[in-house]
């Protein structure tokens, strides 16, 4: 045989160089290896909410642990092609990223159980790290495969690339759109595995054999059960959540909505009346004290949860009208299929984001608007500017109520642009708490009324007391020395997630 020009035997298939991986596999191991990081970059920051919460600083960290695996796995894997016989590695890379994505879960999970030692964010960084670096390696390594001649260096080059970016996008699409809402965490990530290793063995076919492939599956197969009785699974994986619905033991009605590992609501199946958290039971004071008992109103409920307080108000005040809006259709499945939610004329519930549900909404329409709306501990930003409370405001009418639940610690410097943030927008403010967040020293649930009418203060603090709330009312002149120089929140500047103090770090 003898060879051409370019190197290439005589006789082997046009687009096919001397390696024997055509135009059409090479595309398809970048195409997937590709897609197949970006799957595992959005399913982590699933897999990691219940523990670190759905924050803007576990976005952050998650997208850079997968950006350096990139990096690294561009850097050596282009470094090994030029060492190392790339067919001879591309179907390691692909089996040993498979195995560790299928145990992925099992790992994640296991340390967020045995958290004493800072075990979690070790190891969901080599959870990230180690596949994303593997398959990121598979593009140089293919790169290499079908480069036969400086002629074709720029095509092959754009090729290759063009078909990684399209992978990119491709994996983010479909998990995002399509795995996410109708698949579990884990079924993804140990189905990923699982095709990784296949892929890795078909690479490996003409080099190694089936049997090279052989102990890989059986260790994603071993991944898969221990996936399945991992600890920290979810009752219900939604589209933004890790739900689960805990029973109270002192309750036997009693129930507890618990989202990405936070006590969300809890919900008395038979008592619409009975209020277990503080937070609630002041929000209701607010209500019961703004408004003449008994009296029938229209509210509008950013965020629902487990719906407590629009079941409370159904039931104290008869007749009363509640639209809410919740984003996360999961959620509301789950509260009609353990928290017992009825729907009907009186309660419209509505998937959607909670802002845009506000737009909808016509001037002067409602008595009372109610804010709890959390993405983990922290309220969706776009619900804390002065821009958002404006429309608030432009929807209640001039006796309206606005009422939102915050959640702070230490300074409550997120608490305090809050509420400087109402102050720009109503005439009267009230911030009711326990005396430990005024002074600093612990926080929690903080509960932050606006209103253009002025608001009674010495009814609320009776009202307080009559639930043996341990809670203190400051409103007005008196939040001067509270809010300080807090900024104002708009749609511009609303850092809430950096003002926020997590638990343990007040």
């Amino acid at each position: 045989m003898t060879p051409d020009p370019t190197g290439t035997p005589a006789g082997t298939p046009a687009g096919t160089p001397a390696t024997g991986l055509g135009p059409r596999a090479a595309g398809a191991l970048v195409f997937g290896s590709s897609a197949a990081v970006l799957v595992v970059e959005l399913v982590a920051l699933r897999l990691l909410a219940p523990y670190l919460g759905l924050t803007l600083e576990t976005n952050t960290v998650v997208i850079g642990i997968a950006l350096a695996a990139i990096a690294l796995g561009s850097w050596a894997g282009g470094r090994a092609a030029d060492v190392v016989d790339p067919r001879r590695t591309l179907g390691a890379l692909l089996a040993v990223s498979g195995v560790v994505v299928a145990l992925t879960p099992l790992l994640v999970r296991s340390a967020a159980e045995l958290d004493s030692g800072g075990l979690l964010l070790p190891t969901a960084t080599l959870t990230i790290l180690v596949p994303g670096a593997l398959l990121a390696a598979v593009t140089p390594m293919v790169t290499k495969l079908r480069l036969t001649t400086l002629a074709e260096t720029g095509t092959v080059v754009g090729r290759l690339s063009g078909l990684g970016t399209a992978g990119s996008i491709a994996g983010t699409v479909v998990t995002g759109f399509v795995l996410v809402s109708t698949v579990p965490v884990s079924t993804i990530l140990v189905g990923l595995g699982v095709l990784l290793v296949l892929a890795g063995v078909a690479a490996d076919w003409r080099v190694r054999g089936w049997r090279a492939g052989a102990a890989a599956l059986l260790l994603v197969g071993a991944a898969g059960l221990g996936a399945a009785v991992a600890p920290g699974g979810c009752d219900v994986e939604t589209t933004y959540h890790c739900a689960v619905v805990e029973d109270d033991p002192e309750r036997p009605d009693g129930r507890v909505l618990v989202l990405d590992g936070v006590r969300n609501s809890y919900v008395d199946l038979s008592d619409p009346t009975y209020l277990d958290f503080e937070y609630v039971q002041a929000a209701a004071t607010v209500v019961d004290t703004a408004f003449p008992a008994g009296e029938a109103l229209e509210a509008f409920h950013l965020g629902g949860g487990g719906l407590t307080l629009p079941r409370y108000l159904a039931e104290v005040r008869p007749g009363t009208s509640s639209v809410v809006s919740e984003i996360d259709a999961g959620v509301i499945e789950v509260d009609r299929d353990r928290l017992g939610l009825e729907t009907g004329p009186d309660l419209e519930v509505r998937v959607e984001d909670g802002r845009l549900g506000l737009d909808r909404l016509a001037d002067d329409s409602r008595d009372l608007v109610v804010g709890d709306a959390f993405g983990g501990v922290s309220v969706p930003w776009h619900l804390t500017t002065v821009e958002a409370v404006d429309d608030v405001r432009r929807v209640l009418r001039p006796d309206g109520v606005y009422v939102m639940n915050l959640i702070d610690h230490g300074p409550l410097a997120f608490v305090r642009a809050e509420t400087a943030t109402l102050r720009e927008v109503f005439d009267h403010v009230a911030v009711l708490a326990r005396p430990a967040a005024f002074a600093g020293t612990a926080g929690g649930n903080v509960v932050v009324v606006g209103s253009d009418r002025p608001l009674d203060l010495a009814a609320l603090a009776a009202g307080l007391e009559g639930r043996d709330l341990a809670w203190e009312v400051r409103a007005d002149a008196d939040l001067d020395a509270f809010t300080g120089d807090a900024e104002v929140l708009t749609d511009a500047f609303a850092p809430v997630d950096q003002l926020l103090t997590p638990y343990g770090s007040a």
